[in-house]
């Protein structure tokens, strides 16, 4: 949390960073931030789209204002990636995302058992990253609708998308991994050391 933090309060163009945290959290208030003056704690929701909408709801913006959800489980944001975001995506009447073109054969499986179903074409297929950046209204919206509706969400740009949206692609970095696993732990902290 503290890696990903730093790296989006680096970003002049950012005011505020909001942290959705479990309401038991004691330990993230306490870590070493380069700029803690721009960070504003708040507790999360059961879902990960429950959080970020925590966190919109504590903004205090205006409708058209940008914002950016990243996930703290990826540290490994590439400053270069996090600025072409904003100034693609800040061009874009939507918004949008990182992402990365999916280079491998992808299969899709029965639901009960671990066996191909299908091979699934790769061509225009994307895997999402984060951050994803909308105008703070459009996503507050498209979260709210979804919660209504009792829709799960992945991410935010599936909100978006169900609004009848088409957030735009921004080719992001291999790097920007997801701390799942835990051998994702070793390659992030390759990439942190370099």
């Amino acid at each position: 949390m503290q890696w990903t933090i730093n790296r989006l309060t680096e970003l002049s163009q950012l005011s505020e960073v909001i942290v959705a945290v479990h309401h038991d959290d004691e330990t993230a208030a306490t870590l070493a931030f380069s700029h803690p003056d721009k960070i504003r704690f708040t507790t999360g929701g059961a879902e990960r789209s429950d959080s970020v909408l925590a966190g919109l709801r504590v903004l205090d913006c205006d409708e058209n204002d940008w914002v950016l959800v990243h996930d703290a489980a990826r540290p490994c944001l590439v400053r270069d990636d996090l600025e072409k975001l904003v100034r693609e995506a800040g061009e874009d009447p939507v918004g949008g995302l990182l992402a990365l073109p999916v280079r491998d054969t992808l299969k899709h499986s029965f639901s009960t058992q671990p066996r191909v179903r299908a091979t699934l074409p790769r061509d225009h297929v994307w895997q999402a990253q984060t951050p994803q950046m909308f105008r703070y209204g459009l996503l507050r919206r498209a979260l709210e609708t979804a919660a209504a509706e009792g829709r799960a969400l992945t991410d935010e740009s599936s909100a978006i998308e169900h609004l009848g949206f088409q957030p735009l692609l921004v080719a992001g970095s291999p790097r920007n991994i997801k701390i799942t696993y835990p051998e994702d732990l070793e390659l992030a902290t390759y990439f942190l050391s370099q």
